[in-house]
């Protein structure tokens, strides 16, 4: 709106600006330069997002498309060799992901589908290469980068570098990852002849899975092949209270499935 020059403030007010006036543009400028930079890098951060998002889409489509034809122990000769050239399709659009986009989460996420396509094809060598840079990439998130050191660590076990293995899943974890911590540990202790060893990590596993009630029958069945009975497992009470029913005859009865499975997501995410 026009200012009034008639108006009797009209002194005062170009008083102030000539003694405040340098104050308020330089405040001005600061604001708006930190808007508009604000700006640019959301839409810039949001469009590398966008192409980031709609690449790693496609490397989803194909590896679901790798995996349920690899599945198929009758293939054809031509569907073999078409299996063959998606695997290779597929490794080439992860790498330009990551070489674009290597410090995203989809390139992490790709990283991942990689390796997981690796080991199932006794690749335990490419395997950690494709886990160790994922473990590169700094995401900001504990859990995801615990996620990534254990399967690192599994794959190195795998791949027969116990020792490195061993360094890796000695490092500090979250601890909702604790549990499948030790049971790694577990592994590689026995991995390396050390049973008593095993016994303490596995054992360590299995109170800490205890204290959330959630049941884990492959660490289970490990303990007991080393003479270990390990502890029952209560089911865990509903935290929905059932309704109250009516007294009914032998024949009426029915069973009431009050358990509630509380599993931690981000523990089983390491799994």
């Amino acid at each position: 709106m026009a200012q009034n020059t008639q108006s009797p403030n009209t002194d005062n007010s170009m008083q102030a600006l000539k003694q405040y006036g340098s104050y308020i543009l330089t405040a001005i400028l600061l604001a708006l330069a930190g808007y508009f930079g604000w700006t640019y890098w959301q839409n810039n951060h949001a469009r590398v997002d966008t192409v980031a998002a709609d690449h790693y889409a496609d490397i989803q489509r194909l590896n679901e498309e790798v995996s349920l034809a690899a599945q198929n122990p009758d293939l054809e000769p031509e569907a073999l060799t078409a299996l063959t050239a998606s695997r290779t399709q597929l490794n080439k659009d992860i790498d330009a992901l990551v070489s674009t986009h290597g410090e995203s989460v989809y390139a992490w996420q790709a990283l991942l589908i990689k390796a997981r396509q690796q080991v199932d094809s006794d690749d335990f060598a490419g395997a950690t290469e494709s886990l160790k840079k994922a473990l590169a990439i700094d995401l900001g998130d504990a859990g995801l980068h615990a996620i990534t050191r254990l399967r690192y660590a599994e794959t190195l076990l795998a791949a027969g570098d116990v020792d490195a293995a061993l360094a890796e899943a000695n490092n500090d974890m979250p601890i909702s990852f604790e549990a499948s911590q030790q049971e790694l540990l577990g592994d590689i202790y026995l991995a390396q002849n050390n049973e008593d060893a095993a016994i303490k990590a596995y054992t360590n596993a299995w109170n800490l899975i205890i204290k959330r009630q959630e049941t884990r029958a492959v660490l289970a069945l490990k303990m007991e092949s080393l003479g270990i009975v390990p502890e029952p497992i209560s089911e865990q009470a509903s935290l929905i209270q059932a309704p109250a029913m009516p007294e009914l005859s032998a024949a009426e009865n029915i069973s009431v499935d009050d358990s509630v499975n509380n599993r931690n997501v981000s523990d089983q995410a390491a799994q």
